[in-house]
């Protein structure tokens, strides 16, 4: 019997209250509640230590592609760590993060073909930043620092991804810490904060953007979007037309455009990238999450042959793009990542993701009426039901009654694991998910939504 299966549940949970700090998590709550240990997955559903299962809602925070523990990628890490576990991309090359940048340059938006790897969304967004930045320095215009970013945004939590960020609870705390952006509105029509509704919506939004490019002519490095969706603001779906509509305006200004495609990219919104659905190529691209599956951390920031051309030069220069990480290009990660490609081929996963973004949407029909649903957003297979306390004004629920959190833990006692973005219920299931199992889902936190708000 191995050292782990050993161990108690109840000696696993006091270990974990004593010694292990968890993330986006009030730990004082966390202490005083039976808290579940996973110890097995098998396609989307996760098995504790007592042998319960619940439906893997958020893909285990938004990475899950092909299933917990599909045998394609298992094989894939296990000839992988036969041969090489790690090996620096500081002065050599590595097979498989070469063979993967090949793959991936066949299947990003035109012109993005150059990577630099890193670990996770977060360490994806900080190279954007700087790359963005140095590349208006070697350009001869090192006025060029300012940084265009939205409300509502989330790019990760290292301090050059939480200043372009636009989240008070997560970032207004760390404001001595950051620098400074220039803040555009977020086009969220259920609370639109130029006062406009959807059925008049001509996006106004668009204009103040414009008029934020004219007042900081020649001072902006680039423009910093989540395209199609806003994440963790609460799966903000961004109107039809709105990502084109920012490309234009960003070639019109001369602005570096960076879409942070972490969450979005490798599926999630019913295209390979959500920058396709409207035929938009960024200058920069931040992908991570779904690139390994699930699997491993691994990262890649893409640009183009123009941005990348800037920084060649003379050592003597000092033109080198001076960041990197430890395990930048990870063969193991790598490996997994290529057979997930394969997978995506093999599958053909993105037809047949089509008609479960339709199903979500029917089931999703249902939501709408409740009383205490204010809004349901959808884009692909990603969806945010938020829950007000009063739906004919809108009155968000006070953050001590903690809706969002009951929901979930709700819906946990039914056998479906969620996690809130404040009063929103998240679905964002790996994309193997099946229709009973997408039933399941919706059915369970229709009726955990119906417990707690009524």
């Amino acid at each position: 019997m191995s050292e782990a299966n050993a161990v108690t549940t109840e000696q696993l949970r006091l270990w974990d209250k004593r010694h292990v700090w968890h993330p986006f998590t009030q730990m004082q709550d966390w202490e005083r509640d039976e808290q579940i240990i996973i110890v097995k997955g098998e396609g989307c559903w996760l098995i504790d230590t007592e042998g319960n299962r619940y439906l893997d809602g958020v893909a285990s925070m938004w990475t899950n592609v092909h299933g917990h523990c599909r045998r394609e990628l298992n094989d894939a890490l296990k000839e992988q760590v036969e041969r090489l576990e790690h090996s620096t991309l500081l002065g050599l090359g590595s097979e498989q993060s070469i063979i993967l940048a090949a793959r991936l340059a066949e299947i990003t938006p035109p012109g993005l073909d150059r990577f630099f790897y890193s670990d996770n969304g977060s360490t994806a967004m900080e190279v954007a930043v700087k790359m963005a930045y140095q590349y208006q320095v070697h350009s001869g215009r090192a006025e060029r620092s300012r940084f265009i970013t939205f409300r509502h945004a989330y790019h990760g939590d290292t301090l050059g991804a939480v200043s372009v960020g636009g989240i008070g609870i997560y970032h207004t705390t760390f404001k001595p810490l950051m620098f400074e952006t220039i803040q555009a509105p977020a086009p969220y029509c259920y609370r639109c904060e130029l006062g406009c509704s959807r059925s008049a919506c001509n996006m106004e939004c668009i204009n103040s953007l414009e008029e934020l490019m004219v007042r900081n002519a020649g001072l902006v490095a680039g423009l910093v979007i989540e395209p199609l969706v806003q994440g963790a603001g609460g799966m903000i779906v961004h109107p039809a037309g709105f990502l084109k509509r920012v490309r234009d305006l960003c070639d019109r200004y001369d602005i570096l455009m960076i879409a942070d495609e972490v969450a979005t990219g490798f599926g999630r919104t019913g295209a390979m990238f959500a920058c396709s659905h409207e035929g938009v190529a960024p200058d920069i691209m931040a992908i991570s999450k779904g690139i390994a599956a699930g699997y491993l951390p691994l990262a890649a920031t893409v640009t183009t042959d123009k941005v990348y051309s800037a920084f060649l030069g003379r050592y003597s220069e000092l033109k080198t793009f001076f960041h990197g990480h430890t395990f930048t290009g990870n063969p193991l990660a790598c490996a997994v990542a290529l057979k997930s490609l394969q997978l995506f081929q093999q599958d053909n996963l993105l037809a047949a993701l089509q008609p479960k973004i339709a199903r979500l949407k029917q089931g999703l029909a249902e939501f709408s009426a409740m009383p205490h649903v204010g809004d349901v957003r959808q884009c692909g297979l990603a969806a945010g039901i938020e829950l007000v306390e009063n739906r004919e004004t809108g009155t968000p629920y006070p953050w001590e009654d903690k809706i969002g959190i009951r929901v979930c833990l709700e819906a946990r006692k039914r056998g479906v694991f969620s996690r809130p973005l404040g009063n929103t219920i998240v679905i964002f299931p790996p994309l193997v998910i099946s229709d009973s199992e997408l039933d399941t889902l919706l059915s369970v936190l229709s009726e955990s939504i119906r417990v707690i708000t009524e």
